[in-house]
């Protein structure tokens, strides 16, 4: 299960500047942040044909912006109750913000991991450690493939399949269930959508087809750099 506490600090440090003075955590202050919808860093129509124009931009303008503004609304809402006592509405809005930041959180990643058809970045050879380490793990790219794609395949309902290093340096397959975020020691290394919302226009029941594609457009330069830990944080 995913602890709130961590859902909220890892939205803070997203932006240190504005949710902390060099103290110690603050919910309250921490609120006074207004969360934004990213921009892509790409057209919409730069997926294509592996994901199409109209899903992108209904994905990105629509979806996770309605994430962001939710999120923003059960932040005060969530302020508001703490400086009246209210622990009701505390409990209720707390489940607001984990299910809107972790849609905010999984998607500012998601964007990030995904790169135009046959750009360099799309390449695994523009990550020769991180595919070095998942052929230590999985004994060669294809076998990790077809492991991860099964994982994806297996998620029943909404959620999300993520490659993870965990604290020991280690690679692993984890799936999260709608949209909890990976949070404690785990470092998201590249995750994959798997709610209707990202497939459905354009590949309708068939998501073996979508998640078969999806290897088209993982940008393995950014998936390197979040392994070995030089990428920056997705702006929230």
């Amino acid at each position: 299960m995913v602890n709130f506490d961590n859902i909220l600090k890892y939205l803070a440090v997203q932006a240190p500047l504005r949710a902390f003075s060099g103290e110690e955590f603050n919910v309250t202050k921490m609120a006074v942040q207004e969360y934004t919808l990213p921009a892509l860093p790409y057209a919409y129509n730069a997926l294509e044909p592996h994901i199409s124009a109209q899903i992108m931009e209904l994905h990105h303008s629509k979806h996770h912006q309605a994430y962001v503004t939710n999120l923003n609304n059960a932040v005060k809402l969530h302020v508001a109750a703490l400086g009246a006592g209210d622990i009701a509405s505390q409990i209720e809005m707390q489940q607001v913000i984990k299910f809107n930041g972790g849609g905010h959180i999984n998607h500012s990643l998601f964007w990030k991991n995904l790169a135009p058809v046959d750009s360099e970045e799309t390449k695994p050879e523009s990550a020769k450690e991180l595919v070095a380490a998942v052929e230590k793990t999985w004994g060669s790219l294809d076998d990790f493939k077809k492991a991860f794609s099964a994982a994806l395949l297996g998620i029943q309902g909404s959620g999300w399949g993520w490659l993870v290093k965990d604290s020991a340096n280690a690679l692993r397959i984890v799936t999260t269930k709608d949209q909890d975020p990976v949070v404690g020691r785990d470092v998201p290394v590249f995750g994959v959508d798997m709610w209707e919302h990202a497939y459905y226009l354009q590949y309708l029941n068939g998501k073996a087809a979508y998640v078969e594609n999806i290897w088209n457009i993982i940008n393995w330069k950014t998936a390197e750099e979040r392994f070995l830990g030089t990428s920056e944080a997705p702006t929230l």
